[in-house]
């Protein structure tokens, strides 16, 4: 019996065979085809303020497959944004951003270019401020490792091999009306911004760690103070 996923594309047109090779290198995980389990997500990444777009379904048969799985418990917030920063292009503008992107990608980036299949947060615009604000000393960890389910911005598969798009069949193209769901994609960021705000709050610099501290400490990827970051 297969092992399948249902998993959805956004864009704004029909895409029946994704094209291994072609796309964005810049994407948080690199060079890939980026779905999600979640048909309404879909929707609201495949419209923009101008165009409706498609939720492109497809069956993922996972068999034989190398899944690599960030938010499984196994890796910590900080692979992930060691990732993300191999990938994606920030703004690091003072000395303490820049000393630690190379403390997270020394210490925390791991192996996963061998995987067929990545599944992990996905970094919109307001993820993608809150990993900003941790590697620039305005947010800890503990405030990043909470925001990145703030407002339910939802994770996302990433097929990332060629055995991976060999395993996706198209099943159907579902319409996405923009005034229905770019409304919703804008929502659900701003959601998560102002939940980040309250968060924040909380804080206190006197019992929180920020990147600063665990550059000082000597963080490793192994350090049992990042499991209790997990588990609060």
């Amino acid at each position: 019996m297969k092992n399948e996923l249902t998993i959805y594309h956004g864009s704004n047109k029909i895409i029946e065979r994704p094209l291994f090779g072609a796309g964005n290198p810049n994407n948080d995980y690199g060079l890939g085809f980026y779905c999600t389990e979640t048909l309404d997500l879909a929707k609201e990444w495949a419209c923009s303020a101008e165009t409706d777009g498609y939720a492109n379904k497809y069956s993922l048969n996972t068999d034989g497959l190398k899944i690599l799985s960030l938010t499984s418990g196994e890796y910590n917030i900080l692979n992930w944004l060691a990732i993300l920063l191999e990938n994606r292009k920030f703004r690091l503008s003072s000395d303490i951003a820049l000393e630690a992107k190379e403390y997270i990608f020394e210490n925390f980036l791991i192996d996963y270019k061998n995987y067929d299949i990545i599944k992990g947060y996905r970094a919109d615009d307001s993820y993608f401020s809150f990993a900003n604000a941790f590697l620039n000393s305005t947010i800890s960890i503990s405030q990043l490792e909470k925001a990145m389910v703030l407002g339910k911005l939802g994770e996302q598969i990433v097929a990332v091999s060629k055995k991976a798009f060999d395993a996706l069949s198209f099943e159907e193209a579902i319409p996405a009306e923009n005034e229905i769901y770019f409304p919703k994609k804008l929502a659900r960021d701003n959601l998560a911004r102002e939940e980040f705000r309250k968060e924040k709050k909380k804080g206190s610099v006197l019992t929180e760690k920020y990147i600063l501290d665990i550059i000082r400490e000597g963080w490793k990827n192994d350090d049992d103070r990042l499991q209790r970051v997990i588990l609060g």
